[in-house]
């Protein structure tokens, strides 16, 4: 078997691939792509994956390229898509793809003497000055309707299956435009294998059709499995629905290494294959000794350090772990300046004036620093009994006194048992 595909299908991220993918990985040293869609400043968790597929794909000799979807990112995927998406103007997309291009530039080598090194490149800069009646004679034409009609991310929309009457010629055009992108690499590139998500394999494939019918040329397509949950929901959102980013700014190392470290046994065995570089033996090693002493969580641990030292770095990783020992292992009598200033970088934080914040109301206080997104979610977590103040347990009728300042300056906000929050006065 081929080492790179030998790879993913033990660390369980293998799904399916075109005849000859193998014998081409074989042949030569091959060209790949996977594209990233800028729907927002920042890539999530969720992308991960297919930047760890690049990433092995480099480390076994092969040459990654990310793509940008600058011009796909204007209409939006109808894969396994319930709806269809809000059109962003081209400012903000752009702006979008700078910070993606920015982000994707940490994980991968682009710089070196190799021939393998990394290239990124933005489908914006070949689609917009191709005209609609170009792309209708030079590439409408070599993909029937039928062909389109038939892939799966079409035919759910158009039976009901996703909850939506059918889908706009916008969106149904996608698969065309990402084919087209297949087709511009592999003329303009040598690009000969894309890969992405399961649910990407009818807009790869369109490509290969694609680039079959009008280049006359054969090309490949590799996808990987989506990721859930052990118990199937919806993995990389917190409890509240919210991405865990790749940005530091919108996820603080603090959070993301929290939610590796509290990830199920069952999950944890299944991540550590997924989202680290650690080699087979360590990880075999790694779950039979966690087996031994599962309340150790040494394979959580583990995991958590892996991935948050990939995603931010050491001294990001250290801040996150003296964080979580500060605020899980002293009591309140123990806080004070030093520890609040040491871990201040670590956790979510918001600075206030004293003026503004002395007799504000709990209510006022959560939604104002932007620690829930509203008064009434406010209201609710109160009622549950789930927010505390410096350690402590409090209501709705709760307001900020001189006295709850630690060292004049400081409050902790808690929410459940491991949600932190430091507000700050100024």
């Amino acid at each position: 078997m081929n080492a790179f595909i030998e790879e993913l299908k033990w660390r369980g991220l293998f799904s399916d691939m075109t005849p000859g993918t193998e014998d081409q990985l074989d042949k030569e040293m091959t060209k790949a792509y996977i594209g990233f869609d800028p729907t927002a400043d920042s890539l999530h968790i969720g992308s991960l994956i297919q930047i760890k597929i690049l990433a092995h794909f480099q480390q076994h000799g092969h040459q990654p390229i990310a793509l940008v979807g600058g011009a796909t990112g204007m209409i939006g995927d109808p894969s396994g898509k319930s709806a269809e998406r809000n059109l962003l103007s081209e400012e903000t997309l752009l702006y979008y793809v700078d910070c993606l291009k920015n982000q994707l530039s940490k994980f991968l080598v682009f710089d070196g003497d190799g021939d393998n090194k990394a290239i990124l490149v933005n489908n914006y800069d070949w689609m917009k000055n191709f005209t609609f009646l170009d792309f209708a004679k030079n590439i409408g034409k070599h993909i029937t309707v039928n062909y389109m009609m038939a892939k799966d991310s079409v035919k759910k929309r158009f039976s009901g299956d996703s909850g939506v009457d059918g889908m706009s010629f916008t969106e149904f055009t996608y698969q065309l435009l990402q084919g087209y992108d297949y087709l511009h690499l592999y003329q303009n590139e040598g690009v000969k294998l894309q890969m992405g998500g399961s649910d990407q394999w009818g807009n790869i494939t369109t490509g290969t059709e694609l680039i079959r019918r009008k280049a006359r040329g054969e090309a490949y397509a590799l996808t990987v499995p989506l990721i859930t949950k052990a118990d199937g929901s919806k993995f990389g959102k917190s409890e509240s629905g919210e991405n865990y980013w790749l940005d530091a700014k919108k996820t603080s190392p603090y959070k993301f290494y929290q939610f590796w470290l509290n990830a199920t046994d069952t999950d944890a065995e299944r991540f550590i294959k997924f989202y680290t570089f650690l080699p087979k033996e360590e990880i075999e090693s790694l779950i039979e000794e966690h087996k031994t002493a599962e309340h150790e969580r040494k394979l959580q641990k583990k995991l958590a350090e892996a991935v948050t030292i990939w995603v931010h770095g050491k001294e990001e990783y250290d801040k996150a772990v003296r964080a979580s020992e500060i605020l899980f292992s002293k009591g309140m009598e123990d806080m004070n300046e030093q520890i609040f200033t040491e871990i201040y970088d670590g956790i979510d934080n918001y600075e206030i004036s004293k003026s503004k914040i002395i007799g504000l109301n709990i209510i006022d206080l959560l939604s104002e620093v932007g620690f829930l997104k509203s008064k009434s979610e406010a209201q609710r977590e109160l009622k549950s009994n789930s927010i505390s103040v410096n350690k402590a347990k409090v209501n709705a009728d709760f307001s900020v006194s001189e006295n709850d300042l630690i060292a004049g300056k400081f409050l902790l906000i808690q929410k459940g048992k491991k949600n932190y929050f430091i507000v700050s006065v100024i």
